[in-house]
């Protein structure tokens, strides 16, 4: 009987070793068969973009392209939604799934129309970079960017990316990492790029040089400003001589309204509407001393029951008391609202001294009837991402009004909470 057991688990011992035998010859043979096998991490894009047609891929190509295995199945269900079929740059950008950042990156090699207007056409051509100067890339506006060639949403790009460098694109070096800018665009651009060829390795002091230039401003007269006084304001030497040139010889001797100012080639809008709230420009009020002394400003005491919240200055706030801190936040939050529409989101701006706001609002009308007002349905996509109260939910708006054409069955699927939708209410029609 003893025996009998020896034997049986000597077998069953026997037959074991011969399955892990087996099993150890089957995992080394995967291993072989198997050599090249590597793992690609999700949410990056490929390294070597190349134009593309964004209805000619699956889901497992869309997920090369950096999006997650839901994303890449939310954009067929919305491609079949539209009929099987994007027409435009403009239509793709609408997909929930794709964000404006993932949409900036992709955007220069999508072989598809820019708008659904031009997606009629069979023949539309891609928009191509065309330059015949050269020029300095920090000077260059929207509207520079544009006109060179890049959508505005390109140009949007490029503008955050100069200001997340400090303000300046530094060197060619550092412009060339501008992920929005393909190598075919710098390749064309380079030549005319008025920058160094490379980073200064001070770069750290060459930062805070910038910084220095890029000062916070005071408020100043125009017209007794000297070449040192402008570029204590951000401009370069040749740039201040080009403005105190022109105020002299052009406009003899003085910048009698802002439009003059503006008109000078070398400020760009940009930098205008930057120091446009410390010009103080009243040359009928300014008593010139013969003594040498500096000139006197005399200034209007404003009556302030008679100004409109929605348009009241910077320089009036800080006339009425305000500090430049709380005045630059209120005008701010004011326009990125497009105006207040109440008192009370005033009160709402950071940085303010709420006792002092509080006097101004009880003392100014507010007029809310030119402040713009939508519908969910018609509301811009770029009103929706940049307004402070909707863009948190401007991604989920827009998705969800394409097959739900109704205000109300939007707000149900948007699932906002009471308070913030009352505040979106207070801008739509």
């Amino acid at each position: 009987m003893m025996r009998k057991r020896y034997y049986q688990k000597a077998a069953f011992l026997g037959i074991l070793l011969i399955m892990l035998y087996a099993f150890q010859k089957y995992t080394s043979l995967e291993h072989k068969n198997f050599p090249g096998v590597k793992f690609i991490s999700k949410g990056t894009l490929p390294l070597h973009l190349s134009e593309f047609d964004p209805n000619d891929l699956d889901a497992e190509q869309w997920q090369q392209y950096g999006f997650s295995e839901k994303q890449a199945i939310g954009i067929l269900n919305y491609k079949n939604l539209l009929g099987g079929k994007f027409t435009s740059k403009e239509q793709f950008k609408k997909c929930y799934s794709v964000s404006s950042v993932k949409f900036a990156s992709l955007e220069p090699y999508i072989l598809l129309p820019e708008t659904n207007k031009d997606a009629g056409s069979s023949n539309f051509k891609k928009k191509s970079i065309t330059i015949s100067k050269k020029f300095n890339p920090d000077h260059f506006s929207a509207v520079d960017w544009t006109a060179l060639g890049f959508s505005e949403n390109q140009t949007e790009a490029i503008l955050k990316y100069k200001k997340y460098l400090g303000g300046s694109f530094i060197s060619k070096e550092r412009f060339k990492q501008c992920f929005i800018i393909s190598p075919e665009n710098y390749q064309k651009l380079a030549p005319y790029l008025l920058l160094p060829e490379k980073t200064p390795e001070n770069l750290k002091g060459y930062a805070k040089n910038y910084a220095a230039v890029e000062m916070k401003h005071q408020s100043f007269d125009p017209n007794i400003l000297d070449i040192n006084g402008w570029a204590a304001l951000g401009f370069s030497q040749n740039q201040a001589r080009v403005i105190v040139s022109y105020r002299d010889r052009n406009l003899k001797g003085s910048f009698k309204t802002l439009e003059d100012i503006q008109k000078c080639f070398v400020i760009s809008d940009e930098k205008f509407e930057e120091i446009k709230p410390y010009i103080i420009l009243n040359a009928s009020v300014i008593a010139r001393n013969t003594d040498g002394k500096k000139p006197e400003i005399k200034q209007e005491k404003t009556d302030f029951s008679k100004i409109d919240l929605n348009s009241i200055t910077f320089k009036q706030l800080l006339e009425f008391g305000l500090d430049e801190r709380s005045a630059g936040s209120m005008i701010g939050f004011r326009k990125k609202l497009g105006g207040f529409v109440n008192k009370q989101q005033i009160l709402e701006t950071y940085n303010i001294d709420k006792d002092l706001v509080q006097k101004l609002i009880s003392t100014c009308p507010l007029n809310s009837s030119n402040v713009a007002k939508y519908t969910l349905i018609d509301a811009p996509e770029e009103w929706l991402k940049n307004h402070p109260y909707f863009k948190y939910s401007a991604d989920k708006i827009i998705f969800y009004r394409t097959s739900n054409p109704d205000d109300k069955k939007i707000w149900k699927l948007i699932k906002v909470k009471p308070e913030y939708e009352a505040r979106m209410k207070l801008y739509l029609k």
